[in-house]
């Protein structure tokens, strides 16, 4: 890839004739696109026939592209494979867990585990590799299209045997499963692999061990497709490659993009949701450390399908979801989609332009995008992305147990996006991580909502308190074990021991009028609650009222230079928010934490430096406008004249930046 912003859209030429694509790219460099990526959904343009492989249409698309300025990422077409692969081969196809087998159609309707469907694919992609994984034109691979976006767990025939080598590899020995999961309770002892079974519907629920075991195993498995897939392309290309992902899917993300070389995404908010977008900047921008994301797929007005479709973005909002990418670390940005299907199952969803040919109700804001993007690109080319003090943990792990014991409907991406909102409001700058990542340069973790600690965690927090962090365990962390089973050593296990506790009682506190009382403040407790006695901690929150008054429900410990500080119930309601606040902003203060910024509810500020100089990208997200208070003299780099310290007033989607 150049040193340059791109700014893109998704293209299906295989869907248009000759004269239609030569309008395309036309209109194309008018609004100032330079790459489109396709490819993903043309495996039967491809390969029509088994065996019947022809490149040259997309060599040729590829071609007249380049020679108009504008650079292609070519995505391997496995998520819709052709009918021949499918028709009369049902034990091809994608079973759930009611038994249903899919039908050809739509898309990711074949289970990726099948043997000859992964031959096929790496056929297909290493003929894709040597036509034009080399071409001048093609900057980047994405490995299909959202893995696991429709589909969850496959439950195939040919999953089931990949299932049983799996609990063999992972246990050894069948007594090995046994002891793990517990399995004398309900009669479920098994006497040989082959017996265990897959998490079909059943009367009641399955044993917890075996859903969430499957639901690794089925992670594993796409991740372990995804290396073929890069494998292949290397094959022949030496082009960075990704995979467009969403926190929604069914996968592992930091295992998937292990072998990866750069982070992409999909995400379809309107523009009252802006919040989850800047979620997933902060997520993404740290997957691959060091490496600009992609913001692959987002409307350019409204998403849409035949059931329904979103609201449309008020004027002014893709400018704001621009600037905003480009300055929390993305290099580039892409729509779905370039001109409108006419046909398929997505008839409704929004396009830069319309099927026949004439701009759409985003054209306008696309192309004023574009030119913001165009106008910070010298400043976000010559800075970086300043690393955050504040690192959260984001665990899709945690994910996976909360949908297997959801307890009173805890859905994992909901909660997190609400304690994220809560930190994006108080003007903090913050880094979401996964499990593996780097503590380096932090000075409080916070690691909300994981219900499994595994020894390395615990080990490489313990390591980062003793050097000086804060570490913030909590709420609803430390409770399960890594098979999904209840601790009998102690009731959060390991981590209670480090942490000067010990748990008295794990239950939930919803109901029960429980209140909290801490650093000054009251609030409702609620959901799965520890309660602890000190075993050397210093209590700094307590309960009022409910089933166990008096016991703690926050205690601090110090561990060398740093301290742990355990929160065992959630603070619910306005009251439980404003108690989170206090309780963030205490330790924030008491870590040192400076990269913070005095701003209005929905305006942002993205911090990023040069060796000789600091930068604040400061943008409104809400549309309403907002302030931004300047803690020092400044210089605004667009504006060319100086900012004083004080409140600097934000206009509704105005983006500023400013040099301190």
């Amino acid at each position: 890839m150049k040193n340059q912003l791109y700014y893109g859209a998704a293209y299906y030429p295989e869907l248009w004739d000759e004269k239609t694509v030569e309008e395309d790219i036309r209109y194309m460099k008018e609004v100032g696109i330079n790459v489109v990526r396709m490819g993903e959904f043309a495996w039967a343009k491809m390969e029509p026939r088994q065996d019947e492989i022809d490149m040259s249409f997309f060599v040729n698309i590829i071609d007249k592209l380049y020679e108009n300025g504008i650079e292609t990422i070519i995505c391997t077409p496995t998520p819709t494979p052709p009918i021949w692969m499918t028709h009369g081969h049902p034990e091809r196809m994608y079973v759930d867990a009611e038994g249903t087998v899919m039908s050809h159609g739509a898309r990711q309707h074949i289970c990726t585990n099948n043997p000859f469907f992964r031959e096929r694919s790496r056929i297909i992609i290493e003929a894709m590799s040597k036509a034009v994984g080399n071409h001048p034109g093609v900057i980047a691979w994405q490995t299909d299209n959202e893995f696991k976006c429709h589909v969850q767990e496959c439950m195939c025939s040919t999953c089931k045997d990949l299932w049983h080598e799996w609990l063999r590899d992972k246990y050894g020995t069948i007594e090995n499963l046994n002891q793990a999961w517990g399995t004398m309770i309900w009669s479920e002892y098994y006497h040989d692999f082959e017996q265990v079974p897959q998490p079909y519907k059943t009367p009641f629920l399955h044993n917890a061990s075996l859903s969430t075991a499957y639901r690794m195993f089925s992670r594993e498995k796409i991740a372990e497709y995804n290396d073929e897939q890069i494998k292949a392309i290397r094959k022949y290309s030496d082009r960075p490659i990704t995979h467009n992902t969403g926190r929604g899917f069914s996968v592992d993300h930091e295992r998937l993009f292990k072998n990866l070389d750069f982070a992409s995404f999909d995400a379809y908010p309107n523009c009252d949701q802006y919040n989850q977008m800047l979620l997933n900047y902060d997520i993404w921008r740290n997957t691959k450390k060091d490496k600009p994301f992609w913001v692959m797929e987002t409307s350019p007005s409204h998403n849409g399908h035949l059931h329904g479709y979103q609201k449309a973005h008020r004027n002014g909002f893709l400018t704001a979801e621009v600037v905003s990418a480009y300055a929390l670390g993305a290099q580039g940005f892409a729509y779905w989609l370039w001109r409108q299907q006419r046909t398929g199952c997505e008839l409704p969803h929004s396009a830069i332009l319309s099927s026949w040919g004439k701009p759409t109700l985003g054209f306008e804001n696309v192309v004023d995008a574009g030119k913001a993007g165009k106008e910070i690109e010298p400043i976000i080319l010559q800075t970086k992305p300043t690393q955050a003090e504040l690192a959260i943990t984001y665990s899709d792990r945690a994910r996976v147990f909360f949908l297997t014991e959801s307890l009173e409907r805890i859905d994992y991406i909901q909660v997190m996006e609400k304690l994220h909102n809560i930190v994006l409001d108080m003007g903090i700058h913050r880094d979401l991580v996964f499990e593996g990542a780097d503590l380096e340069g932090y000075k409080l973790l916070m690691t909300p909502f994981m219900p499994y600690v595994s020894d390395e965690y615990l080990n490489k927090a313990k390591t980062f308190v003793e050097n000086g962090g804060i570490w913030i365990v909590g709420p609803l962390t430390g409770w399960r074990t890594g098979e999904h089973t209840v601790h009998t050593d102690a009731g959060l296990g390991s981590l209670e021991k480090i942490a000067g506790v010990e748990t008295t009682y794990i239950y939930s506190m919803t109901g029960t009028e429980a209140r909290g009382n801490a650093f000054g403040m009251s609030a409702p407790l609620g959901l799965l609650s520890a309660v602890f006695e000190p075993k050397g901690a210093k209590v700094m929150g307590t309960v009022h009222g409910g089933v166990t008054p008096g016991l703690a429900f926050v205690t601090e410990y110090k561990i060398g230079k740093g301290k742990i500080v355990m929160i065992g119930s959630t603070p619910q309601g306005e009251e439980g928010e404003a108690m989170i606040k206090k309780i963030i902003d205490h330790y924030a203060c008491e870590a040192g934490i400076s990269l913070r910024a005095n701003t209005s509810p929905g305006t942002i500020v993205a911090p990023r430096h040069s060796k000789d100089k600091k930068i604040w990208v400061i943008v409104n997200m809400d549309g309403r406008g907002g302030s931004v208070e300047i803690p020092q003299q400044g210089f605004d780099v667009l504006q060319q004249q100086s900012v004083q310290p004080g409140i600097l007033n934000i206009g509704s989607y105005e983006y500023r930046v400013i040099e301190f």
